[in-house]
This record gives structure tokens, C-alpha cells and sequence, in this order.
């Protein structure tokens, strides 16, 4: 119940980007550019995946998820930092305001998780090559998706629920571009100290599970790599894991500069440019990495480029 010296709050108020109001045509374009780059491209991936028999293997039905969740995280966030742009209608209802932060920590989540899994296939496949199949069996890789989906499920719902039974004082302006968890708390006018422990203690499990998995499993290739030394195996394994590891470093990078790194004068620009880098630049390289730098992908590719030559013709 709202006490009676509190308005309700209808809708917010999304001040956006912290940019001059002549650049928000270039803005518009550039976002617009890297939108549409990691709708297609994560689609491209998919597509292969699903169409190349070849490509029907435990990596690949990580990455085609993986591909799917960041098409998601892009889609939850950018259409309407885009439309804001364009309308400068800044306002989003309370509803949809919520349901952006549900789906927002929805995608966030399973992208970490996935990111886990990944580390650990790679870990079994150079460490135990010979028992991959047997390991790596379509009843775990099943068992691991659903497992990623079920937990992140959970925790965007629960944070979305206690944030639900919170009141908004007159005050309904987020500094951001989409409605972050963090900046909802700071408007509320109830004690949101239960929110904020959730936020250390489960989000803190949440990330560090998977974050151990991927520190854990790279050890390990380490290790195995330097057990017997040569210039092929290792090039091998950093064909293999130098993608995954890429986005890892870039995913978790712009993570710890927002909660991690001390704040400063301009904390709040750097925390919208940060979430810029994990909301639609690592979505959009994704594409890019698996499929420049994998010689599976790139020949999938090749084969669907050229049967689309011959059908056109």
C-alpha cells in the first residue's frame, strides 16, 4: 500500500543518452546501424546453425541460444532508446517500464550463464577429447540450457516482484536510456534495503557461478596445454576458445566498470556507455567473432551463399 503523503507514478521519464541535442540525428543512424547489424547477424547464425547438419554439435547449440539471447537483449532495450531519439516522447508507462527491467535481467542473465556453459564445453573438449560425445550428450546440453533459462527465469522475476510492491515519490526521471534496476531503487520512496541485499548476495552467486565455471575450465586448458607444449596445439586452442574468450573479457569488462571500479564526478555517463558496450556492441561483434574467426561457420556460409546463387539464378 502507498502511504498517503506519496504520488503515484504513472509512467517515467528516460532522459536517454548523454548527447547534444544536434548529434541525435548521427546518433540515431549509428544505434540504428549496429541495431539492425545484430538482428541479421545473430539471425545469419541461426540460420546456419540450423540449416548445416555439420553444425550440429554441442558448441554450436550453445552459440545458436547465445545468438538468440543477444538478439533479445538488443530488441528489449534499443527500439525504444531509438524511438526516443527520434519523437523525443521520453515517457515509458509504469508497466512497460517494469516489463523492460523483467526482460532486461531475463537476457543479461542467460547471457552470463551461457557464457559458463561455453567454457566448460571447451574445457571437455580439450581436455577430454576421446569422451566429448560421451560427456558432452545431448540430454546435458538440453538439461544445461534449460537449467540457464529456469535461473534466469527466477531472477528477473523475484527482483521484478520486490521491486513491484516498492512506492515512487513525484520524482520519476531515470537518468538512462531503459529502466536499470539500480536506478529504479534510487526513485523509490520505501526501504528498498531487502532489494538491494538481493542484489548482492543472489546477483553476486548469479555471476560469480558462471565466472567461477569459465575461470575454472581455462585453468584447466592451461594446464593441459602446458603439459605437452607445442606451436600447433596451442594455436589450436586459441582457434577454438580466443572467440569465446574475447566476449567473456568484453562482457564481463563492461560489468566491472559499472559495479566495481570506484564511482567518480561522471559515474553516470560511464555507466550509460558501459551498458551501451554489453546491450548492443557485444551482441553485435558476436556475429563477427564465431564467424570470421571459425572455419565451420565460414564454410556453412560459403555453401548457403552459393545455393542461394544457384536458386536465384
Amino acid at each position: 500500500m502507498r502511504r498517503g503523503n506519496q504520488s503515484s507514478v504513472s509512467e517515467f521519464i528516460l532522459l536517454g543518452l548523454p548527447i547534444q541535442p544536434e548529434q541525435q540525428g548521427i546518433f540515431f543512424t549509428l544505434f540504428l546501424a549496429v541495431y539492425l547489424t545484430t538482428v541479421l547477424g545473430n539471425l545469419l547464425i541461426i540460420l546456419l546453425i540450423r540449416l548445416d547438419s555439420r553444425l550440429h554439435t554441442p558448441m554450436y547449440f550453445f552459440l545458436c541460444h547465445l545468438a538468440f539471447s543477444d538478439i533479445s537483449l538488443s530488441s528489449v532495450t534499443v527500439p525504444k532508446m531509438l524511438s526516443n531519439m527520434q519523437t523525443q516522447h521520453l515517457s515509458i508507462p509504469y508497466e512497460g517500464c517494469i516489463t523492460q527491467m523483467y526482460f532486461f535481467l531475463l537476457f543479461v542473465c542467460i547471457d552470463n550463464f551461457l557464457l559458463g556453459v561455453m567454457a566448460y564445453d571447451r574445457y571437455v573438449a580439450i581436455c577430454h577429447p576421446l569422451h566429448y560425445m560421451v560427456i558432452m550428450r545431448e540430454e546435458l546440453c538440453d538439461l544445461l540450457v534449460a537449467g540457464c533459462w529456469f535461473l534466469s527465469f527466477m531472477h528477473a522475476l523475484l527482483h521484478t516482484l520486490l521491486l513491484s510492491r516498492l512506492s515512487f515519490c513525484a520524482d520519476n526521471t531515470i537518468p538512462h536510456f531503459f529502466c536499470d534496476l539500480n536506478e529504479l531503487l534510487k526513485l523509490s520512496c520505501s526501504d528498498t534495503s531487502l532489494n538491494e541485499l538481493l542484489i548482492f548476495t543472489e546477483g553476486g552467486v548469479l555471476t560469480f557461478l558462471p565466472l567461477g565455471s569459465i575461470l575454472g575450465s581455462y585453468i584447466f586448458i592451461g594446464f593441459a596445454v602446458l603439459k605437452v607444449p607445442s606451436t600447433k596445439k596451442i594455436c589450436k586452442v586459441l582457434s577454438t576458445c580466443g572467440s569465446h574468450l574475447f566476449l567473456v573479457f568484453l562482457y564481463y569488462g563492461t560489468l566491472a566498470v559499472i559495479y566495481f571500479f570506484p564511482s567518480s564526478n561522471n559515474s553516470q555517463v560511464k555507466d550509460v556507455i558501459a551498458s551501451i558496450m554489453y546491450t548492443e556492441v557485444t551482441p553485435m561483434l558476436n556475429p563477427f567473432i564465431y564467424s570470421l574467426r571459425n572455419r565451420d561457420m565460414k564454410l556453412a556460409l560459403g555453401i548457403l551463399w552459393r545455393k542461394g546463387v544457384i536458386l536465384a539464378k
